[in-house]
């Protein structure tokens, strides 16, 4: 199975690929800095590269056809996580996106691990290497243990449901919303007319707050007060909204301790509103470029973000 991103192309490989990600593990780790106690990781083998792959799954990263970079998974016995191992890139790949695409193929791949029962991905960084740990924390994971000179991070693995239907779009969102509580920021992306206010339809629905939730394109956000005593439901739409600092000048964070916000096209502004936002990506499954149906069938990806989703079943 090949996943194409914007820039690498994601290969989930067997113990055939040992020699490969022995490469990119051997270029990556050999240029970090000296530890004490050294990494093991220089210390892997052709033959106990292919043992971690015979017993898990790997995937490797390649850039203009060259590998690039590589990580290993690693079920533990109950199947309910899945570890991150020998995650690296070769130096050269350093800098391009490369990093964050496999982080993100990695943990779909974990959670289609086995038979799909995973909850979780878990990483050890080195104390030592503070960046590591920053970067791990960028990428949704939180600190759950320490074991110098190791940090255990762990987060929540994403989902991935298809929805052929606007009703059906809706009735995923009335799910979500039955995992939601006050201070909640959900950041939706996804082409116009994805679905994207399909899909807050359905989550004001299920929340019972007042007014028709309709886009807030010309008011940039809405409020929609709770008639049942539940968080209100703040709607905003940041499609025209110059950057970041456009969406603090709204001074959202005086109403999102007692609300839920969804924040439309918010992908890359809106994640500093709350330490554990979901993400939610409304993709299309077939290549319809008519952006105004509402016929065509819909992957909808959602992503937990810190540690509010650990232990949260997001199976829907």
């Amino acid at each position: 199975m090949t996943t194409q991103t914007s820039s690498p192309a994601i290969e989930l490989v067997g113990p055939e690929a040992a020699g490969v990600l022995l490469e990119v593990v051997r270029a990556s780790f050999a240029d970090r800095p000296t530890l004490d106690p050294p990494t093991d990781a220089l210390s892997e083998t052709e033959e106990s590269i292919a043992a971690r792959l015979a017993a898990g799954a790997g995937l490797v990263a390649r850039v203009d056809g060259r590998a690039a970079g590589a990580v290993l998974l690693d079920a533990e016995p109950d199947g309910k996580a899945v570890h991150l191992r020998r995650f690296g890139l070769t130096p050269a790949a350093r800098g391009r996106g490369v990093a964050e695409a496999l982080v993100r193929a990695g943990l779909q791949a974990a959670a289609e691990l086995g038979d799909g029962l995973a909850e979780r991905a878990v990483v050890f960084a080195r104390e030592e290497l503070p960046h590591t740990v920053r970067f791990w924390r960028q990428q949704g994971f939180a600190e759950t243990d320490r074991h110098p000179p190791y940090v255990a991070l762990t987060r929540a693995l994403p989902r991935r449901y298809d929805v052929p239907t606007a009703d059906d779009m809706r009735a995923l969102a009335g799910g979500v919303a039955g995992l939601l509580r006050a201070g909640d920021v959900l950041v939706l992306s996804g082409d116009l007319g994805a679905g994207k206010t399909t899909f807050t339809q359905g989550l004001g629905a299920a929340l019972q707050v007042r007014g028709d939730v309709t886009s807030p394109t010309f008011v940039i956000s809405r409020v929609h007060p709770s008639l049942v005593g539940g968080p209100d439901l703040i709607h905003v739409d940041a499609y025209r909204l110059g950057g970041a600092a456009e969406l603090d000048d709204l001074d959202l964070d005086t109403d999102l301790d007692r609300a839920v916000t969804v924040v439309e096209w918010g992908e890359g502004l809106a994640e500093d509103l709350a330490d554990s936002p979901l993400e939610i990506r409304i993709l299309r499954t077939v290549g319809d470029d008519d952006a105004t149906t509402d016929l065509d069938p819909r992957r909808v990806e959602i992503d937990p973000l810190g540690p509010r989703w650990l232990g949260v079943d997001l199976s829907l």
